[in-house]
């Protein structure tokens, strides 16, 4: 495995637990449900960015 290919879906799932962390504090509780959303997000964003393959390289 090289590490190119980790990274690109540990990022998506940083940037996805963050989006809904910001989200989810807006009104100043951050209570379990949020924390599951988080969770959620994060889990799913490095799952579908792990499924799916790199477009491959087309040199001429």
């Amino acid at each position: 495995m090289r590490i190119a290919s980790a990274a690109k879906s540990i990022v998506a799932g940083i940037a996805a637990g963050a989006t809904a962390a910001v989200t989810a504090i807006q009104d100043g509780v951050f209570d379990t449900g949020d924390g599951v959303t988080v969770v959620l997000a994060m889990l799913a964003a490095w799952g579908v960015t792990w499924a799916v393959p790199n477009r491959p390289n087309r040199r001429a």
